[in-house]
């Protein structure tokens, strides 16, 4: 059995991951922390509650929120997402059964679960990586308990995904969100693997693939994918900023099935001031990471779907 911890920041994208990751049969979540990075803290929290009352009962997940805090704040309009599916009917039928949230920061549940744990642990990020700073920063010891980082964060091709004023465009948002933390963790050694936003081009949210949901919405946690992505614009036409990558599932993914991923080394530094602050780029004095560079798409839609289906 695989035990990781997994740290979000309450997008749909985020939840979705969640609910899936509760689903896979071989790994065992050992806690749950949730940044207010694409998201507002309590509806996300309250949303991952819920997901985890639904679809993983008795498991007994314990949900964390961060303290943390941007240095650059994700646009208003996204983090809204949050309110809506914890608004969801599929997840308020029921009355909560199991109180999952407790009263301890993100960062010092980290620590406590690294340190108590009789096994090196994955970690799963799904946004910014300020909860792994703060926890590295309150006890250093715990990097020794971290088998690998699995990161959805950066970008190492011209673009990326932020349109700010006084930005150059080339950053990635969960980057953007604290630069600083990307290089507190980059100062460790424990291996990172990184889905980065060009390694998401293959698995698109498309309209076919909602309609292949919607075919089969009679399923509970078919219903639940197809209610998620409904809230956000699929690729039509072209792309565009504005259209929706699976990122944060892919990120589950290839940890949950990683023949599902091809990567390759490369050595990132981040830049943390100036007009590119938050950019992820190649240099020859970073430190090595593996990046995601492509996906076997079929096959990835059907992991998503046979781990959904109830």
């Amino acid at each position: 059995m695989r035990q990781i911890y997994f740290n979000h920041d309450g997008a749909v994208d985020d939840l979705v991951a969640l609910f899936l990751l509760s689903q896979a049969k071989d790994i065992e979540i050992l806690g749950v922390g949730v940044v207010p990075g694409d998201c507002y803290l309590e509806p996300a929290i309250s949303a991952s509650e819920k997901i985890l009352n639904r679809f993983a009962p008795g498991k007994e997940i314990k949900i964390a929120p961060s303290v943390a805090r941007p240095k650059n704040p994700f646009p208003k309009e996204w983090r809204e997402h949050a309110f809506t599916v914890d608004a969801l009917p599929v997840l308020n039928e029921y009355e909560i059964s199991q109180k999952l949230i407790v009263d301890q920061a993100a960062h010092l549940q980290l620590v406590d679960i690294l340190k108590s744990a009789d096994q090196a642990i994955d970690l799963v990020f799904t946004g910014p990586l300020s909860d792994l700073a703060l926890a590295l920063d309150t006890d250093s010891s715990i990097a020794a308990k971290i088998n690998k980082l699995y990161w959805m964060g950066g970008a190492f091709q011209a673009k990326g995904n932020v349109l700010e004023p006084e930005h150059d465009g080339s950053a990635e948002w969960n980057a953007f969100w604290d630069p600083e933390a990307v290089e507190r963790v980059f100062q460790e050694e424990f291996p990172i693997d990184i889905v980065a936003l060009e390694s998401t081009e293959k698995v698109p949210l498309t309209i076919p693939i909602r309609q292949a949901w919607a075919k089969e919405r009679k399923n509970l946690g078919i219903d639940f994918l197809g209610n998620c992505y409904a809230l956000v614009p699929p690729l039509v036409h072209q792309v565009s900023n504005s259209t929706y990558y699976l990122w944060d599932v892919l990120t589950a993914i290839s940890y949950i099935d990683p023949s599902l991923t091809k990567k390759h080394a490369l050595k990132a530094k981040v830049a943390t001031k100036g007009i590119n602050q938050g950019q992820t780029y190649e240099d020859e004095n970073g430190r090595l990471v593996d990046v995601v560079y492509d996906v076997k798409h079929a096959e990835f839609f059907q992991t998503i779907f046979n781990l959904a289906w109830q």
